[in-house]
C-alpha cells in the first residue's frame, strides 16, 4: 500500500473521519452532532503536529506530514463549515448560499496551499518554530462557528442562520488576507483549549435549541445570485 501510516498522522486521519461523519449530520440537519464534530477535528489539530514532531521521521515521511496535513484541514476546516450552513437552513438553500459556500472552500484551499508553499520553504531554511500566521488560520472556524451559532440563543439579531453565509464570506476573506497572528503555544495554547471546551459543553447542552432560518440580509442579496 502506498503512503505512510507511522503514528505521526493517525490523529490526523481520525480528524479527516470525524469531519467526513460531521458532513453526514450536517447534511441530515443534525447542526449540534455536526458542530461537536468540527470542534474534534480543531481538538486533533492541536495535538497532531506536536505528536509529529515527537516521532523519527524520514524526509519523505515530513514532506507527506505536511501535505497530508493541508489536505485533510481542507476537508475539516473548509468543506465541513461549507456543508454545515446547509444544515442551519431551514428553507432551501438559494443561489447566495451555494456563492458563499464556494467562496469560502476556494479561499479555504488557496490559503492552504500557500501555507504548505511557506512551511516547505521555512522547513528547508533555518527550520525553526514558526512564530506567525499570514491571514487566518483556517482551524479558528473550529472555535468562530460554534459561538456563532450559540449566538442564536443568546444574542437572536445575531442568530447563525440569519448570517451564515455572510459570516462564511467574511471569513474567507480573512483567511487570504495579508495580516499577521501569532502562533499560540504554551499559556495561550492552554487558553484556547480552555475557551474550546467551555464552548463545546455550551453546545452539547444548547445545540438543540439553536433556530433554523434565514436572514434579511440573504432575501435582499438573493436576487443578485439568482
Amino acid at each position: 500500500m502506498i503512503g505512510y501510516y507511522n503514528p505521526s498522522v493517525i490523529l490526523t486521519y481520525f480528524s479527516l473521519c470525524t469531519a467526513v461523519f460531521g458532513m453526514t449530520k450536517a447534511l441530515g440537519g443534525e447542526v449540534k452532532s455536526a458542530l461537536l464534530c468540527l470542534m474534534i477535528c480543531g481538538l486533533c489539530d492541536m495535538f497532531d503536529g506536536s505528536i509529529a514532531r515527537k516521532c523519527k521521521r524520514t524526509e519523505d515521511e515530513k514532506s507527506f506530514g505536511i501535505q497530508i496535513d493541508s489536505l485533510c484541514d481542507l476537508v475539516c476546516f473548509g468543506v465541513l463549515p461549507a456543508m454545515l450552513g446547509y444544515g442551519i437552513k431551514e428553507i432551501e438553500v438559494n443561489a447566495f448560499d451555494i456563492f458563499a459556500s464556494a467562496i469560502y472552500v476556494l479561499a479555504a484551499i488557496i490559503r492552504l496551499g500557500y501555507f504548505n508553499v511557506q512551511e516547505i520553504n521555512r522547513t528547508a531554511g533555518d527550520g525553526g518554530k514558526r512564530e506567525y500566521y499570514e491571514g487566518l488560520p483556517v482551524t479558528s472556524v473550529a472555535l468562530l462557528l460554534p459561538v456563532l451559532c450559540l449566538m442564536d440563543i443568546y444574542i437572536k439579531p445575531l442568530a447563525a442562520g440569519k448570517v451564515y453565509s455572510i459570516a462564511l464570506l467574511v471569513i474567507a476573506i480573512a483567511f487570504i488576507s495579508k495580516f499577521k497572528v501569532k502562533k499560540p503555544y504554551m499559556h495561550r495554547l492552554i487558553l484556547i483549549a480552555f475557551l474550546g471546551l467551555v464552548i463545546f459543553l455550551l453546545v452539547l447542552k444548547e445545540g438543540d435549541n439553536i433556530t433554523y432560518a434565514s436572514s434579511t440580509i440573504s432575501y435582499i442579496l438573493r436576487p443578485m445570485f439568482a
